[in-house]
Parts: C-alpha cells; sequence; structure tokens
C-alpha cells in the first residue's frame, strides 16, 4: 500500500479532496475523504502502529485485509483492520498491541 494519492487536477474519476481530521492515540492527523485509516497514517509518515506479542513494530503487510498486520481500535470497535476501513472525519484511532505479558485484553500502544 502506497501513500501517494493522485492529485485532484489528474483524476480522470473526478473526486475531490475533501479534507477530514482523525485522531490516532490523542493526536490529530489530516487525510482525504476516501482514504483508508492506513493510507492516512502512512501519508502521516508512520509506518507501524501496533505491536505483536515479541515488541515488533506492525502495520500494513498485505494491504488488502488478508492478513490482520495493521490492527487498529476504532472508537469502541477493537481489531479494525486499517487497510480496509475508510475514515470518517472526527474517528478516534487508538494503536493496539500484542506484547508477552500485556494480557489478552490489553489495546493500548506503547
Amino acid at each position: 500500500m502506497s501513500p501517494r494519492r493522485i492529485p485532484a487536477a489528474h483524476d480522470s474519476v473526478g473526486r475531490s479532496e475533501t479534507p477530514l481530521t482523525i485522531t490516532v492515540d490523542g493526536e490529530p492527523v489530516a487525510g482525504i475523504e476516501g482514504q483508508s485509516i492506513a493510507g492516512i497514517l502512512l501519508a502521516s509518515g508512520r509506518r507501524s502502529w501496533r505491536t505483536g506479542r515479541t515488541g515488533a513494530p506492525r502495520g500494513v503487510f498485505c494491504g488488502i485485509g488478508a492478513c490482520f498486520d495493521c490492527l487498529v481500535t476504532v472508537g469502541p470497535e477493537r481489531d479494525v483492520r486499517a487497510c480496509r476501513r475508510r475514515a470518517r472525519d472526527g474517528d478516534e484511532v487508538r494503536t493496539q498491541t500484542r506484547e508477552a505479558g500485556a494480557g489478552a485484553g490489553a489495546e493500548e500502544g506503547l
């Protein structure tokens, strides 16, 4: 998955660039309507937003929703695949962790 977008002036489909803002772990992040959460995170320079049981950073792997490396919490909904979920203005996104010893319910990123 690439954070690159086609500039509106060169988009033959005629999409508009309606800005939106999501918050990621309390920090506002700007995006464009129609982008996935993963696309917004990648465009903002984030390459990972979850940690595995070993503490290894995880982000987008497949980019099509087949794997579960890009999981985030959106509002009250846990284990949302960031590559499949289109961002909505005002979404509150939290990173997740699956570190050993963190327990099955751990969800806050480090």
